[in-house]
């Protein structure tokens, strides 16, 4: 694995994780998804506002080059332990990125006390969530730009408390 640092987003991430995202979606979700969808999801032309935006309100945790280089992914949690985002560069695919911010998070939910995580998880993102203990509680389908996207949406119980994690 890279040597990363997981730290906070920093204003000024923005279009970084932009293409992270973008990269993400056409390079690693193409797998199990068509084209159409997978401009529905993450079209090249964007609001670039309204993506600062989001990004300002969820405070993704993000995975960097420990040299200061390249992001090589970012994901968050939320208050209710909702994972809102989670996206791995495919530069940096299989190379343990995942793992790590998955580490981070189950750190982080324990430290504030948040006893369930959830995520809405693509099909590509599937086999690696349930790997991390993540059940599917429903399978879904929702609308991006017109477009029907499936995916999973995914729980996973903590143990707070108890010094680790489940």
């Amino acid at each position: 694995m890279p040597s990363l640092l997981i730290r906070h987003f920093r204003t000024g991430d923005e279009t970084a994780l932009r293409a992270v995202f973008h990269a993400s979606v056409h390079g690693l979700a193409c797998k199990h998804y068509c084209a159409e969808q997978l401009v529905a999801w993450a079209p090249l032309e964007h609001d670039a506002a309204q993506w600062a935006q989001r990004m300002q309100a969820d405070q993704p945790f993000v995975a960097q080059a420990s040299d200061g280089g390249a992001i090589a992914g970012f994901a968050d949690l939320q208050a209710d332990g909702t994972i809102d985002m989670f996206f791995v560069a495919p530069a940096f695919a299989g190379q343990g990125v995942a793992r790590a911010l998955m580490a981070h998070i189950h750190a982080q939910a324990v430290e504030r006390g948040i006893n369930r995580l959830h995520a809405h998880v693509s099909l590509t993102a599937e086999p690696f969530f349930a790997a991390q203990g993540f059940v599917v509680q429903a399978r879904q389908q929702v609308e991006r730009a017109g477009v029907v996207l499936h995916n999973a949406r995914m729980d996973k119980a903590l143990v707070v408390g108890m010094g680790g994690h489940s």
